[in-house]
């Protein structure tokens, strides 16, 4: 839920020089001096008055000087004030939904649709795009146990549906004995038999989301062994991605290490994976910035997802990936739409 400004201790002045300076940097990428607000922000203050709030800016952790130049850039704290407060979203212009349309056609099917997707919100925003596939078939959890093997090593035995056996060597934090691995299963089975697997994995992630502070040792052990469990679990969604040499453009993100730690991301899968299992359990469009999403490669990137819904459930994410520094006025509205067009669709070709 968006704050207003007073909660951040930042007058309307304040305000509205960080959201000219943040505009600013997104439009160009560079650092923004007092001299460039003086002339854009519209204001009839005195260019000293302007270095003043910067500064105050800048001691409460919005802005920073990237180098020793007067200029300032936003910080992942600055996004955020922006995001919430200041940024004013726009709907999207006719011909962009009509392409959208045209394009997410029902008879095309699951796949090609999921795979039109990506590449219109890659296309769209010139970012990378990226959409889970929509889960399939129902599986049913049935029974789970634990043996323990060699320090923190421990081999899962996981009943789906209703004879499918699947074992897993799960590496956990710590060594659990047969005592401990036992009261977490009897837990698991009394709590989640005969719930769908992906439901499970939901339910976990949000108990360790929003009660981790109150949890007992039982509780705690269950919920990691069971998130590292069921987020490890072979499991039909995947996603498409398209546009990722997008960010090569982006000079903050071009560093040859950066740049092969995130298409190793993409590559690897878990790291986003883990980040869209959250953004399925919340209600409409999800916004990370750098460090929020968990990920340390995404440091210096954004998120925005949406959820796809058929029939009412959600069944998928879809989402844009890019600099810190993206047009999220407009990545907002393109995410948001693509999101209901894409469940029209699936819900028609049924």
């Amino acid at each position: 839920m968006a704050r207003k400004g007073g909660e951040y201790g930042l007058s309307e002045r304040a305000q509205h020089l960080l959201k000219v300076l943040v505009q600013r940097h997104i439009r160009d990428g560079q650092p923004v001096g007092s001299r460039t607000l003086t002339r854009e922000s519209g204001l009839s203050v005195s260019a000293a008055t302007i270095r003043n709030v910067m500064s105050d800016l800048d001691e409460l952790g919005y802005v920073v000087s990237p180098h020793t130049s007067a200029g300032r850039i936003p910080t992942e704290k600055g996004y955020r004030f922006f995001v919430d407060s200041l940024l004013t979203v726009n709907p999207l212009q006719p011909q962009d939904v009509e392409r959208l349309k045209i394009q997410l056609d029902a008879e095309a099917g699951t796949d090609a649709l999921v795979d039109s997707a990506s590449n219109l919100l890659s296309s769209l925003t010139h970012y990378a795009g990226l959409v889970t596939l929509p889960r399939r078939d129902h599986a049913a959890l049935r029974q789970v146990e634990f043996l323990p093997l060699s320090e923190n090593r421990l081999l899962a035995i996981l009943v789906v549906n209703e004879q499918e056996v699947q074992n897993r060597i799960l590496e956990t934090e710590r060594p659990y004995s047969e005592s401990e691995l036992r009261q977490i299963s009897n837990f698991l089975n009394a709590q989640f038999a005969g719930k769908d697997v992906l439901d499970v994995r939901r339910q976990l992630l949000a108990d360790m989301k929003h009660h981790q502070a109150h949890l007992n040792e039982l509780m705690g052990s269950v919920i990691s062994v069971g998130e590292k469990l069921f987020t490890d679990t072979p499991r039909e969604e995947d996603y498409v991605v398209a546009g990722q040499t997008n960010l090569m453009e982006f000079a903050e993100l071009s560093n040859v290490e950066k740049l092969r730690g995130l298409f190793d991301a993409f590559a690897r899968k878990r790291d986003i994976l883990n980040v869209l299992d959250r953004c399925l359990v919340a209600d409409g469009v999800q916004i990370y910035i750098g460090q929020e999403s968990g990920v340390q490669i995404f440091d210096g990137c954004s998120l925005v997802t949406s959820t796809y819904a058929v029939e009412g459930e959600a069944v998928g994410v879809l989402g844009v990936i890019g600099p810190t520094r993206m047009a999220y006025d407009r990545v907002i509205p393109i995410v948001d739409m693509t999101a209901r067009l894409l469940g029209t669709a699936l819900n028609r070709s049924r």
